[in-house]
């Protein structure tokens, strides 16, 4: 029997069909089959990847072009992946990691708000004059009072200015600093008086010779923080420490009212207000008085007593004149002379008494009854207290329902009474109590059950939805790319191999049948023993030549090919 033609460079036999069906094209069929294959998976995959990718959120936004720099770099230090967005003006990083950045980055003190601190001056040149040291001590200083304003926790951002003005040796020309703060706030934020007074102590603490008075604070609307030195004599209402205390003694009162009443008509059913006015006007005063009757036992406070005696026997008498000025005349003896004692016997009476001066002043000062009174009345005294008291009706249970009837008059009375006694009631003052009796209009109440497992499951499932819709339509479009593309092109390799695999099936039972018709039924030698055609060595057009030549050189065992064909159909 002749010999079947085989190919010149005839392979061995694929193990499986897809590999025979591959060998069967061409190759320029091979490399565009291994190209779209390898580009369909790596589609998939970076699908895959980017839908599995990390979320990113913001690391910190409105940074400036010196802070950004410097997170950046220490983002590439700690290995954290980042991303620009909003032209630079935020950085992103994933959402997994923003807490443990941000306190890596304060750690080494970023971002720095865009100010610019006391390491200004690090960078000073030979040769800058003394103004320009000047000037950058002042921005330095600035910078450094920012930072530690927003160092706050209600602080988004702060700007602080100072007007330092040059020393002066005349003390007329001498001019205090001031300062103004720019204060951002984070939304829904407020700082408190307290905070308010911190800052400007600390700005007025920060600079020499800088008055608390003249810190300026604004916020970014514009709104004056800080009030003016003249603020309380230049505004007719309350200032902020008066409206508090205010609402305090209103708010003690309240207490006291609904504490008093709460055990007797239990909790929730007592509702009280209470105004007050108060007295915050300062007002001193002093008074004397003076009895008009002193009495009668009182004591003396000095005494002056001034007498005078003179022995001039004769008093100045007559008109006054030139003869009353005449010189007296010349005295004459008597010829007989008196004698000096009266003799033993003598009837006669004694002579008078001789005529002389006598003066006599007495001046007595007694103490003056005398009363010095000085008033100075209470700041934030209480003229009036109004209160309004509503007190719920009883509630009772009839029949097994829930009904509310109103209290007694008598009940009323007492618990009228007790207000007062609770909030200090003084008449002469004017205060007013009005207790009122009244059902409560109360909501009915709803029950809410708690979440069950379904709900929580579809809670966390519904957190997680665009990671798992971005997986899910991962996975379809891998399946997708599985269906309409390589299955496809797998399967018609496939038939293809199996095709030639029964070729060669057939043709290897036509040889064995051949081989046992021969005469002697001898073996035919190995030399002249057909080789079997192995197809997609030379190509399809080769394989093509090779089984039309068999089909010409021994079509029997080409019909038995395709009689085997037709049988397995």
């Amino acid at each position: 029997m002749a010999q079947a033609p085989s190919s010149p460079q005839a392979a061995s036999p694929a193990s499986s069909p897809l590999l025979q069906g591959f060998f069967r094209l061409t190759n320029v069929q091979k490399v565009v089959l291994l190209v779209g294959v390898a580009a369909a998976i790596a589609i998939t995959v970076a699908f895959i990847g980017w839908a599995r990718s990390p979320d990113y959120r913001v690391l910190f936004s409105n940074v400036s072009d010196r802070d950004g720099g410097a997170i950046i770099t220490a983002l590439q230090t700690i290995n954290v992946p980042y991303r620009m967005a909003e032209g630079g003006g935020a950085i992103l990083v994933p959402s997994d990691r923003v807490y443990d950045a941000r306190l890596r980055l304060a750690q080494q003190g970023l971002p720095r708000g865009g100010s610019i601190g006391f390491e200004l001056l690090e960078t000073q040149r030979i040769g800058t004059s003394q103004f320009v040291e000047q000037v950058n001590f002042q921005r330095a200083l600035e910078g450094e009072l920012a930072r530690t304003v927003q160092a706050l926790g209600s602080v988004q951002g702060a700007r602080v200015h100072l007007a330092i003005p040059r020393p002066s040796v005349f003390v007329r020309d001498q001019l205090k600093p001031s300062a103004s703060v720019l204060i951002s706030l984070f939304p829904g934020r407020t700082l408190e008086p307290a905070q308010l007074a911190g800052i400007t102590h600390m700005v007025a603490s920060s600079v020499p010779e800088l008055s608390p008075s003249a810190v300026t604070i604004v916020d970014q609307a514009g709104n004056l923080l800080t009030a003016a030195p003249n603020a309380r004599e230049a505004n007719a209402g309350l200032d902020a420490g008066q409206l508090k205390y205010l609402q305090q003694v209103e708010q003690n009162v309240v207490r006291r009212i609904e504490s008093i009443l709460t055990p007797i008509v239990g909790p929730g059913n007592v509702r009280a207000q209470v105004t007050a006015e108060l007295d915050f006007s300062t007002v001193e005063q002093t008074a004397e008085t003076f009895r008009p009757n002193p009495a009668a036992q009182q004591a003396i406070r000095s005494q002056q007593t001034v007498e005078t005696l003179g022995d001039n026997p004769r008093e100045a008498s007559g008109v006054p004149g030139a003869l009353s000025n005449q010189p007296p005349g010349a005295a004459s003896a008597p010829l007989t002379a008196p004698s000096a004692a009266p003799q033993k016997g003598s009837t006669l009476p004694p002579p008078p008494d001789t005529p002389g001066n006598s003066h006599r002043e007495a001046t007595t000062n007694y103490e003056l009854d005398k009363t010095i009174t000085h008033t100075r009345a209470e700041v934030g005294a209480v003229r009036r207290l109004s209160a309004a008291v509503v007190v719920n009706h009883r509630r009772e249970v009839r029949e097994g329902k829930a009904a509310s009837t109103p209290l007694p008059e008598a009940e009323i009375a007492q618990l009228t009474d007790l207000v007062r006694q609770a909030m200090g009631f003084n008449p002469k003052r004017g205060d007013t109590v009005n207790l009122v009796n009244a059902a409560f209009n109360e909501a009915e109440r709803v029950e809410v059950e708690g979440p069950t497992v379904v709900a929580e499951v579809t809670q966390r499932l519904l957190g997680n939805l665009n990671t798992l819709l971005w997986t899910v339509a991962a996975v379809i479009a891998a399946l997708l790319v599985y269906l309409l593309v390589l299955r496809p092109v797998l399967r018609d390799l496939a038939l293809a191999g199996q095709r030639d695999f029964a070729a060669q099936e057939g043709y290897a039972q036509a040889r064995s049948v051949d081989a046992d018709s021969a005469p002697g039924g001898d073996t035919p030698p190995a030399g002249a023993r057909s080789q079997p055609i192995m197809v997609g060595a030379q190509g399809f057009e080769a394989d093509l030549r090779a089984v039309k030549d068999l089909a010409q050189k021994e079509p029997q065992i080409v019909a038995n090919v395709v009689k085997d064909w037709v049988g397995r159909e």
